[in-house]
């Protein structure tokens, strides 16, 4: 089973039983190709909106046939902090966090629960509760907004009006709580993420909401190979423009062939660590496939490394080390031999706090558990951990799953 379908079925596991083999059935007779390097988530405050114009006309793109502007005045960022703090922040007391979990250069910059609603006798749909950071507090505050993502420096989040799927996104200032900008979109989107330089968001857009289960109470689990992504906007925030092309989903992977494919519904595009291009997931190995901004498919990126499915860079700062995959114990590797050179008693590496440090997920008491687990600092050879969270039990109502952020 790959991470992404783990990670998906995990997610329903708070709400639904998901029969053993559906991966198996959904991925049976798959090929799947060896990888050779190590190869993704993301609220209505009580703010009041200081610009409420949306983005008004629209023409052709010349480049592409298929791709629609719409202009309008752009808005101006607030400065990323500098020098970005690197100190360690924890918080052992409570899951959720009440107070900001952060390790040198990243950040838990918000997290989600989910919840379950019934839609009809035979289909449910999964919902997320977002928590947001608040500068005001050093903690975190529970929004309404349907999806968020918050940039680089902790200063502004992209945010989606509603619950479900939108036509409305919101540049929100961390700060003040306000709205810096409302942007109006033709197609409704799904999520939002951020670019690596903090300037431009992707919204990733389906003709309807994507996380849906059909079957009665506990016996529901999500449809494969149903997926309803129909395209994407790029929004550059500051020159006050939505770029929308589509990009109709990929196929799922009940194949006889090599072609990447996925199963998930949600299928939200993410960007390279350049930001010059786009990825959409896969659930087969690699785990992802590039595109140029305006959706050509594309190679892999020359040594880009990635934590799975993840927007996170698997080298270290100074680009020696390279994060391994899931496992207890995780390892990782010198960038230029492969050559192990340390193991962590941890389940996950997440992220590079420092070239010495990484942010993980660890296990609780004797790791007995898979489930029991919470986020830690693990140094490169194992030797050093701090707890950065509280442990708790991940597949159970309440569950919390966090967002990291450079700082």
């Amino acid at each position: 089973m790959t991470r992404l379908l783990r990670d998906t079925l995990q997610e329903w596991a708070d709400e639904t039983r998901v029969p053993h083999d559906l991966a198996d059935r959904a991925l049976r007779r798959r090929a799947w190709k060896p990888v050779g390097m190590v190869v993704l988530a993301v609220g209505l405050v009580a703010a009041i909106a200081v610009s409420a114009v949306g983005l008004r006309g629209t023409g052709a793109d010349v480049r592409d046939p298929q791709a629609t502007m719409r202009a309008a005045t752009g808005v101006t960022l607030p400065p990323r902090p500098s020098p970005a703090p690197t100190d360690v922040r924890t918080d052992t007391e409570h899951s959720p966090p009440v107070k900001l979990i952060a390790a040198g250069r990243m950040a838990v910059s918000a997290y989600y629960t989910t919840r379950r609603e019934e839609v009809s006798d035979n289909e449910q749909r999964v919902v997320r509760t977002w928590s947001l950071y608040d500068p005001r507090t050093d903690g975190y505050e529970q929004t309404s907004w349907a999806w968020v993502d918050v940039a680089p420096g902790l200063q502004v989040a992209a945010v989606l009006e509603g619950e479900l799927i939108s036509k409305r996104l919101g540049i929100l200032d961390l700060n003040t709580r306000q709205i810096l900008k409302w942007i109006d979109l033709e197609h409704p989107v799904g999520s939002v993420a951020w670019s690596p330089d903090g300037t431009r968001v992707l919204a990733t857009a389906y003709s309807s909401y994507p996380d849906v289960a059909q079957g009665k109470g506990d016996d529901a689990a999500p449809v494969p190979g149903s997926s309803p992504r129909t395209g994407y906007y790029i929004v550059d925030v500051e020159a006050g423009t939505a770029d929308y092309r589509e990009l109709p989903p990929m196929g799922h992977g009940m194949r006889n062939d090599d072609k990447p494919s996925n199963i998930n519904s949600r299928q939200d595009l993410g960007w390279s660590l350049d930001g010059t291009m786009l990825w959409a997931p896969t659930d087969t190995r690699p785990d992802r496939v590039f595109y140029t901004l305006d959706g050509r498919q594309a190679e892999w990126p020359k040594g880009d490394r990635y934590v799975g499915y993840s927007r996170i860079s698997a080298t270290s700062p100074n680009g020696r080390l390279v994060l391994g995959p899931n496992g207890l114990p995780t390892k990782i590797t010198d960038a230029g031999t492969g050559q192990v050179v340390g193991q962590q008693r941890v389940l996950q590496l997440h992220a590079w706090a420092d070239d010495d440090n990484v942010i993980a997920l660890g296990c609780a008491g004797s790791c007995e558990s898979e489930f029991k687990n919470g986020l830690v600092l693990v140094s490169v050879d194992g030797q050093r951990t701090t707890q950065l969270g509280a442990n708790s039990r991940s597949d159970r109502d309440g569950s919390w799953r966090w967002v990291l952020t450079p700082r």
